[in-house]
């Protein structure tokens, strides 16, 4: 088999040429001293077709797309988009921080270059859906046309009417009135990406994966593309769902008949995987791909990601209230670049959910969003996890989330004792719990190895470059056989800055200065 790049076509030596030209009719016979040989189209579909018969055709996008963007494509993610662009329905597996969201946007923009892909619709959840999904059309595909389907129920609407390419949507926006059926019924939308599928489709209750459902298999056939690190986050029995939606013909048609495959019944309330559960469930979810992050051997050995959190109508007052504040104080000369850290710990605070007033009492307000994406993260973690809270006032709200959320979870901050410290970071380090721990960084952002976690949440900046690097030097240390990750959580346009200039290394201070003088804050 030779691949002309030139001409995009495969050229076959084969016994039996009718093979070939009885199924594609554009195949064409080529006579090569006195060789004979089938020429043919080297498309997805073309490719598909001889897979069908056995011939064992490369994937066309690794030979005639031009991976564009800002960054190579990995390995990995070549390989990756290599295969679901030649599935109609398929799941990759791969681990959280493996370049699955570029990954599959490549192989949509080759699909949509062919012809094959027309519109495409992306449902992720709300932490991705912008500084994710979004941010990588608008830097590696700008002349990709997307819409963000959030707000209200009549501007989604309205942003859906747009002509555009790609539109985005949080999990819950399919939920709202109307949106079923609008989506359900554009032929024109023939490509659905579904980012954490085991999040929003391992509960069929749900009117989540009810919307979901017929969103997908209204039309068809139309593509479907579902991507989790972690598709079985409870127990095998959450992949039964993911299959109804994507590849129904490979599962019963009924729950408890899988859960009797994969599960046994000790007692009235107790049921534990059978021993060949994970079998199971690698066939039933396929065709599917999977990598782990160190499997990724060219992957830099620490990558940062943001996630976004929005504020609740309580954070967002109080943050406008206490930037107008510091408008005023700024104005009369009382935030100074010796005290404006301070000041800017207070926007960060109500970021956190817990504020301080007048005479030092905690205020708690509600941050369900931001305690709702670190829990994501956590989730799709394949390792342990360490979160650093910047304020001890918060650790405890963090610790309870989590501890609710079902993981086992230790604190550190300045007051814990050295010898409970010992027992934690031991227990951490050698044990199989906790797998999360929850940190004020400036209590463990120097000397300590802690290498059994390879991913570290920020569940929001602090104002230090060297705690900062210090921190995240826990996992980044010899001894670490994992590819880390730093997520930043964020939820307003100062942790955003700050975030950008703490990871790049660059001076922080004057920060808060330049925003509240330009008044170019916003949330």
């Amino acid at each position: 088999m030779i691949v002309s790049k030139r001409k995009k076509a495969l050229v076959l030596r084969l016994r039996d040429p009718n093979k070939v030209l009885s199924v594609i009719p554009s195949a064409k016979l080529l006579n090569v001293k006195g060789k004979t040989y089938v020429a043919v189209k080297h498309g997805p579909d073309e490719t598909r077709v001889l897979r069908n018969i056995g011939i064992d055709a490369p994937a066309p996008i690794l030979y005639h797309y031009d991976w564009p963007g800002q960054y190579r494509p990995f390995g990995a993610q070549k390989e990756a988009a290599a295969f679901v662009s030649m599935e109609n329905r398929a799941f990759n597996l791969s681990d959280l921080g493996t370049g699955k969201t570029l990954a599959t946007l490549w192989a949509m923009d080759y699909l949509r270059k062919c012809g094959v892909v027309n519109k495409t619709l992306v449902i992720t959840p709300l932490s991705t859906l912008e500084r994710t999904w979004a941010d990588e059309l608008f830097t590696h595909f700008p002349y990709v046309s997307y819409a963000v389907l959030h707000g209200s129920r009549e501007k989604r609407l309205q942003l859906l009417k747009q002509d555009v390419d790609v539109y985005l949507i949080n999990h819950d926006g399919i939920k709202v009135k109307g949106f079923v059926d609008a989506l359900a019924n554009r032929p024109d939308i023939n490509l659905v990406v579904v980012d954490e599928i085991a999040q929003v489709g391992r509960t069929p209750s749900t009117e989540r994966f009810k919307a979901l459902f017929t969103i997908i298999n209204r039309q068809h056939p139309r593509r479907a593309w579902g991507l989790t690190g972690t598709p079985t986050p409870n127990a095998p029995t959450d992949a039964w769902a993911q299959c109804k939606l994507l590849v129904p013909q490979n599962v019963p048609a009924y729950f408890n008949r899988f859960r009797d495959m994969v599960m046994r019944q000790i007692n009235q309330f107790l049921w534990v995987p059978r021993e060949n559960a994970t079998e199971i469930v690698h066939s039933v979810m396929q065709p599917a791909i999977r990598f782990t992050r160190d499997e990724c051997v060219d992957l830099p050995p620490c990558l940062y990601e943001a996630r976004q959190a929005e504020l609740t109508p309580e954070q967002r007052r109080a943050y406008k209230d206490m930037l107008t504040k510091l408008r005023i104080e700024a104005e009369n000369g009382e935030v100074t670049a010796a005290n404006e850290a301070v000041k800017a710990q207070k926007l960060i605070q109500i970021a956190c959910g817990v504020v301080y007033d007048s005479d030092g009492n905690e205020l708690h307000l509600d941050a369900g969003p931001r305690l709702d994406v670190l829990t994501e993260v956590i989730e799709q973690a394949s390792t342990k996890v360490i979160v650093f809270v910047p304020f001890v006032s918060a650790v405890s709200k963090v610790i309870k989330h989590v501890r609710s959320a079902g993981f086992t979870t230790e604190a550190i901050y300045g007051s814990v004792p050295k010898s409970e410290r010992d027992r934690i970071f031991t227990a951490f380090m050698k044990e199989k719990n906790p797998r999360v721990l929850v940190a004020q960084p400036a209590a463990m952002s120097h000397g300590l190895t802690l290498t059994a976690a390879n991913t570290i949440v920020w569940y929001a900046p602090i104002t230090s470059n060297d705690v900062f690097e210090q921190a995240n030097a826990r996992i980044t240390r010899p001894g670490q056989k994992h590819n880390q990750l730093i997520v930043m959580i964020e939820g307003t346009e100062i942790e955003r800055k700050y975030y950008q200039r703490l990871k790049n290394k660059q001076r922080v201070q004057g920060l808060l200065l330049e925003m509240v003088r330009s008044a170019r804050e916003s949330v």
